[in-house]
């Protein structure tokens, strides 16, 4: 099974807003089995254009995994915290399984 990763790039416009759904996320995602392996951070953009000031990534053991943490009841609860208090794009990565000789 390939791992997949949730690959976020977030401006938070309403920090206090923000707050809110930041403090409650990190239980959801470790309730579905994923683990953050970037949080915001120093970020350095080498070429194009960024989609957000905030960089954020997830593992998670399958893409069935990732897709359920973001479909999930719990997480869509917390949900509308983040989209009315930042601005940004949210994306699933399948992780790259080398071939085995």
């Amino acid at each position: 099974m390939t791992k997949a990763y949730v690959i976020g790039q977030i401006t938070v416009t309403n920090p206090e807003g923000y707050a809110s759904y930041a403090s409650r996320v990190p239980a959801t995602i470790q309730a579905a089995g994923g683990q953050y392996l970037v949080r915001g951070g120093h970020t350095t953009q080498l070429e194009g254009h960024s989609q957000g000031d905030r960089q954020v990534v997830l593992a998670f053991p399958s893409r069935a995994a990732a897709e359920a943490w973001y479909h999930g009841e719990a997480y869509q609860a917390i949900l509308p915290h983040r989209l009315q208090n930042s601005t940004g794009s949210l994306m699933v990565v399948d992780g790259y399984e080398a071939l085995k000789a």
